[in-house]
């Protein structure tokens, strides 16, 4: 029993050496100029699947943008501009400026972060349902990938590399250098011959890497909100006075009169606001819109933590290490792969 394991164990590395042997043989009939050429080819092939990413990001990103407009006009601004979501607006600014600690607390920050948790429930979350920023990325992701993948094979099949050789170039080929861990690294060949990508434990670190460069949400940006949480908190400060003059005057008339003198007033209220509301929706609508196109263009141009930054990255990464290989003007390197 023993010998006829060991006779199996040397089987199997005569055939490794065999193998190794016959890659060997294989690898020295392509010239060096043709993998100088492949190479070439598969830089140009990385550059044509970026525009396309880009292409797809784009109209992805356009599509997203509609949704989020319609999406705004149609829920938050009749939320904030109506009567009653200012009345309750006004109890918050007014407990805010009971229990502020600072300017770190104050009012208009503390209205500022209520209203982008509002804009989140009522315009990005119900429209990240069909699409968002984080899907589209991912997509281009794969959408890029895919490209360059056939791309390769097509290369392979053009200068006459068996498929076995052209898997061990795209190993030699880094795509991924985050390590340490070598698990944050990976090779060309990981990132197209995994499926799902998401198991790739480099991808998840680049994605990482990307989220940690990104320095603003989807939407509106926090600046912009916070500008309009401040003209809300001092208006409605500015109307605690006549609020107050009002109540004292209620308090005066006696019980019933003062309840009268309350709803009276705050019908008034009522319909001066509604006199109003169309220019605080203008106001809110362009400070939206202008905020939301600034994010919009950041997130579909910034190289770092916009949609396509995984794609940047990537075809940075096989660029750079495919000039450094024809630089060192020898044939690149061709790791073993265990048969």
């Amino acid at each position: 029993m023993l010998r006829s394991l060991l006779l199996a164990v040397m089987l199997v590395l005569a055939g490794c050496a065999t193998s190794q042997r016959g890659q060997q043989v294989a690898m020295a009939a392509i010239s060096q100029d043709t993998w100088r050429q492949v190479d070439q080819l598969i830089l140009a092939a990385s550059k044509s699947a970026t525009e396309q990413a880009q292409v797809y990001a784009r109209g992805s990103m356009e599509h997203w943008r509609v949704l989020v407009y319609e999406r705004t006009e149609a829920a938050f601004i009749p939320w904030f501009s109506s009567y009653w979501t200012q009345e309750w607006m006004a109890v918050k600014v007014s407990w805010y400026s009971a229990s502020a600690k600072g300017e770190t607390d104050s009012p208009a920050r503390r209205l500022a972060v209520y209203l982008q948790e509002q804009y989140r429930e009522q315009v990005l979350e119900p429209v990240a349902l069909e699409i968002d920023p984080e899907a589209i990325r991912a997509n281009a992701t794969r959408y890029y990938l895919q490209l360059l993948n056939q791309q390769v094979q097509v290369i392979a099949q053009r200068h006459r590399i068996p498929a076995q050789l052209m898997n061990r170039r795209l190993h030699g080929i880094r795509a991924i250098n985050l390590g340490p861990p070598a698990a944050r690294n990976a090779s060309l060949y990981e990132m197209v011959h995994t499926e799902p990508l998401d198991t790739l434990p480099a991808y998840a670190a680049l994605i990482d890497h990307v989220d940690k460069a990104a320095d603003t949400g989807s939407g509106p940006s926090d600046a912009v909100i916070a500008t309009v949480a401040q003209r809300t908190s001092e208006k409605i400060e500015a109307q605690f006075a006549t609020r107050g003059a009002t109540g004292a005057a209620a308090a005066v008339a006696g019980k019933a009169a003062g309840a009268l003198i309350s709803v009276g007033v705050a019908g008034i209220r009522a319909m001066i606001h509604e006199g109003e509301r169309p220019e605080m929706e203008a106001q809110i609508r362009k400070s939206l819109s202008t905020a939301f196109d600034e994010a919009w263009f950041k997130s579909l141009k910034h190289p770092l933590s916009g949609v396509m930054a995984a794609v940047y990255y990537l075809a940075g990464e096989i660029d750079s290490n495919l000039v450094e290989a024809d630089l060192d003007n020898r044939p690149p390197e061709l790791p073993a792969i265990a048969p």
